[in-house]
């Protein structure tokens, strides 16, 4: 016994072949009026086998870029969560012989490195 409706598997299984077969059905046409032309039927077959080959090339073309511009994105992202610098790590950006070098120039202002060890270091 069939249910009374169908269920949404089915009904887009039903669709999808609708458009399988109204595909089939305008290649068709094109190869009859290529033959109706003069193309013989082998090069009219060759021709949509062409527009097929043409039109999954650029799918794939259009494809890798989309995953290639995923792939930035999750790695921005990523980058983002995992290496920002957290309040607790600013004191430590430096590590300490880059630190002491910093210390030695000439003109040294401890403020942006916040070099809170220092006697000039300022707290805004």
């Amino acid at each position: 016994m069939k249910p009374a409706q169908t269920s949404p598997a089915e009904y887009m299984g039903q669709t999808l072949g609708r458009l399988w077969r109204g595909c089939l059905r305008h290649e068709r046409t094109v190869n009859n009026w290529l033959v109706a032309q003069g193309l013989p039927a082998g090069g009219a077959k060759g021709v949509s086998l062409l527009i097929k080959l043409a039109a999954l090339g650029v799918v794939l073309y259009v494809a890798s870029w989309l995953v290639l511009l995923l792939m930035f994105a999750a790695a921005a992202v990523w980058t983002m969560r995992n290496g920002a610098l957290d309040s607790d790590d600013e004191e430590s950006f430096l590590a300490e012989d880059e630190l002491s070098k910093l210390r030695r120039t000439p003109g040294y202002d401890p403020n942006p490195y916040n070099d809170s060890a220092h006697e000039m270091y300022t707290d805004d």
